[in-house]
């Protein structure tokens, strides 16, 4: 009866640390490209970590701030993670991922019982440099008379970018009554990888827009209503806030001066430190993409409403 037991118990332990180690396969931080069956392919990012014999971990949607998963297991040799939970607007959603390799998994994703979009996982770079020892001097990246290396993107049907007066203006008022089309975004033809960024806008009462960095990472601006602290000016969108105390200062001029290298940043906004070397650990809901190591163009969001207006762009590059 001893014997039967231990054997009972080694075989549990076996098949445990078995389990455990098809888990940890998947933990760490993932870059995933999403493909529905119309449409063109998105970005969007996971970070699974294993906590008190648990997996627990983040997902970041589309669009909006990173939503905590609702619980991860290995089932079958595929990692199921919930997502979220059925409601009257959509199905419960979870993925199906599978290994293809050490840095690399795929699999669907599964709207009730119906299979949604495909994904491809790619493990996140840790991009991990050091600080530069010297820059090159600010240029203009925007000449204040056209629009000359920057085009819109999104809906360019409703494209509200333009020069006015040395001023880059997203001229898309808001419509009495209702929130009206969306607008189109701009980037710029230029890509970059480290930098430091000088950057000057003007926001509106209610305004909403945002920088994205490479195109992957938004600095807020302007106002999401201040339900959350980290979808408010000056925030690192869904990750840090600005301080307690900062204002929103909106409908005035305001400077910021942001530091990018690797995935660490430095935001200044007019003289005071925001953020001081945080690391931003994934792509931000509205990403262009989720090919981190690669350099990206900067972006201005414009499709909410809200004459939002910029002026003074300059970049400095590290110097070889």
């Amino acid at each position: 009866m001893l014997r039967t037991t231990l054997i009972v118990c080694l075989a549990s332990f076996l098949t445990f640390a078995a389990l455990a180690q098809d888990a940890s396969t998947f933990l760490g931080r993932w870059n995933f490209t999403v493909t529905p069956a119309s449409g063109p392919a998105y970005p969007q990012w996971m970070e699974l970590v294993e906590k008190d014999g648990k997996i627990e971990g983040r997902v970041q949607p589309r669009g909006g701030g990173w939503v905590n998963i609702l619980g991860a297991k290995v089932d079958g040799g595929k990692m199921v993670v919930s997502i979220f939970t059925a409601t009257e607007r959509r199905p419960a959603t979870r993925w199906e991922l599978s290994k293809a390799g050490s840095d690399r998994i795929t699999g669907i994703e599964k709207r009730g019982e119906n299979d949604g979009p495909s994904l491809v996982g790619v493990r996140a770079p840790k991009l991990d440099r050091p600080m530069p020892k010297a820059w090159t001097e600010p240029r203009a990246i925007f000449n204040g008379k056209d629009l000359t290396g920057w085009e819109p993107i999104g809906n360019v049907s409703n494209n509200k970018w333009m020069a006015r007066d040395g001023e880059l203006v997203n001229n898309n008022p808001p419509i009495e009554g209702q929130r009206g089309p969306g607008a189109a975004n701009l980037k710029t033809t230029e890509k970059f990888q480290d930098f430091k960024l000088h950057i000057e806008v003007n926001c509106p009462d209610h305004g909403n827009s945002g920088i994205y960095l490479r195109g992957r990472y938004e600095i807020q601006i302007g106002t999401e209503g201040g339900r959350l602290p980290d979808h408010e000016m000056g925030a690192v969108y869904s990750h840090y806030p600005p301080p307690a105390d900062a204002e929103l200062g909106l409908g005035k001029w305001t400077s910021f001066d942001i530091t990018f290298v690797g995935r660490h940043v430095t935001v200044v906004r007019d003289g005071r430190v925001y953020h001081d070397h945080v690391e931003i650990p994934g792509p931000t809901g509205g990403a262009l993409d989720s090919n981190e190591s690669e350099p990206g163009p900067f972006f201005l969001q414009g499709d909410h409403h809200g004459v939002i207006r910029y002026r003074n762009i300059t970049v400095s590059v590290p110097k070889n």
